[in-house]
């Protein structure tokens, strides 16, 4: 960012009240990290279903209404992310909504 942009930037959060970031205390600034690890990590934990759906051909245990659902929810998660500007939301939902689109698509395929 350029030197005004930050500058109005930093004067929105001081209005907004919001806390520094980087956090000045190391357990907040650890955790920020932490959460944009389990951002991308969970939603690759689904990879494994995916695989059977996919490789084996085999859907046959997939509740094609639960992971619809899931979708919906993925959608109101990441508007929340996107208004509320917070990326580990951000990032895990979009991640999240194309695991659950996979797993439905492959759902009504096989």
């Amino acid at each position: 960012m350029n030197g005004g942009i930050l500058h109005i930037h930093k004067r929105k959060r001081v209005h907004q009240k919001l806390e520094k970031y980087p956090h000045p205390d190391k357990f907040k600034r650890v955790l920020d990290k932490i959460l944009l690890v389990v951002a991308v990590v969970g939603p690759l934990m689904s990879l494994p279903q995916i695989i059977k759906i996919y490789y084996y051909h085999n859907a046959a245990s997939i509740s094609t209404i639960t992971f619809s659902s899931f979708i919906l929810f993925n959608i109101l998660w990441l508007t929340y992310g996107i208004v509320h500007k917070e990326k580990p939301i951000i990032i895990a939902y979009i991640l999240w909504m194309i695991s659950n689109i996979s797993i439905v698509i492959g759902s009504l395929i096989y």
